[in-house]
């Protein structure tokens, strides 16, 4: 029987949100890997930008022009599709299109609704760009210097879950580092979820005293500011880092798995102290999720 007495009987708070599931490909695994990667760096839904992460690779024999893939997520919190569309087209025109011989599809199941790309994206082509029928899709061709890149006429997007989140406790870096690998690897393994962040470092809270900088430190749980803090600090004992790992889901059940699947592959490791999740009292998120019944505790 797993070991769950680690884990804090707690929950984390989640929000709503908008998301297109898209699938990347290029002549070659690490251009598309590098365009799908580039292009979910800057996870920023907190201040009106776009969130991204990787959920994976994508077999040649799985993709719709026979070539290897990446699948990639970018979330929004906004209900302002114009907006969604202009951030977006910032990510497609910056990182991936710039990229040799890459190609985007839409991939979300069953939209609930879509996104054009030929007013921000297609017109990359300066008006010689056009539409047309391939791979039984309707795609815009822009054509460019290293020839061309094809991106499907509209976006599909669906409505999931953002910022799901846990603490993972450590006394040392190493746990810090082999957990987070750990980590990262099983959230790459349960199909519709991601780990914008990857291994966070900067777990925020909504007050703060700089408001023209958005969301800062979350600093009753900085252990550099515990002795300074004193009761305030709410930093356990043995505890020197706190690692923050936040999880975007097209849906509860794949964010239910992810959540499990990570905390399960760092239950073993040495130096983990205590497993915790960030939470403002239930004031914050639309939705509250408790560890220990994600876990089946």
């Amino acid at each position: 029987m797993t070991d769950y007495s680690l884990v804090e009987d707690t929950f984390f708070e989640s929000f709503r949100g908008k998301y297109i599931r898209a699938l990347i490909t290029a002549e070659d695994e690490q251009t598309a890997k590098e365009a799908a990667y580039d292009s979910t760096a800057t996870p920023s839904s907190v201040i009106g930008r776009i969130e991204g992460g990787v959920e994976g690779p994508v077999s040649a024999n799985f993709t719709p022009d026979g070539r290897p893939g990446y699948m990639a997520q970018y979330w929004f919190g906004l209900d302002d599709l114009k907006k969604y569309e202009l951030e977006l087209s910032y990510r497609i025109r910056q990182d991936i299109l710039v990229k040799p011989f890459t190609s985007m599809f839409s991939a979300t199941e069953n939209p609930d609704g879509y996104i054009g790309m030929m007013e921000q994206v297609g017109h990359c082509g300066d008006g010689y760009e056009w539409e047309e029928n391939i791979y039984g899709r309707d795609m815009i061709h822009v054509p460019i210097a290293v020839p061309d890149f094809l991106i499907d006429k509209e976006m599909g997007y669906g409505n999931g879950i953002m910022g799901a989140n846990f603490w993972y406790m450590c006394s040392t870096k190493e746990a810090v580092l082999e957990a987070g690998r750990n980590i990262v690897d099983a959230i790459l393994n349960v199909p519709g979820a991601c780990a914008p962040f990857g291994v966070c470092s900067a777990a925020s809270k909504p007050e703060t005293n700089f408001p023209q900088i958005g969301p800062s430190t979350n600093h009753p749980y900085c252990p550099s500011l515990k002795e300074r803090l004193g009761d305030e600090s709410k930093v356990p004992d043995g505890v020197n880092y706190i690692p923050e790992i936040v999880i975007d889901a097209v849906n509860e059940e794949s964010m239910r798995k992810a959540v499990k699947a990570a905390i399960d592959s760092i239950l073993d490791i040495d130096g983990i102290v205590k497993i915790s999740a960030g939470n403002f009292g239930g004031k914050l998120g639309e939705d509250t999720f408790y560890l220990h019944d994600i876990l089946g505790i």
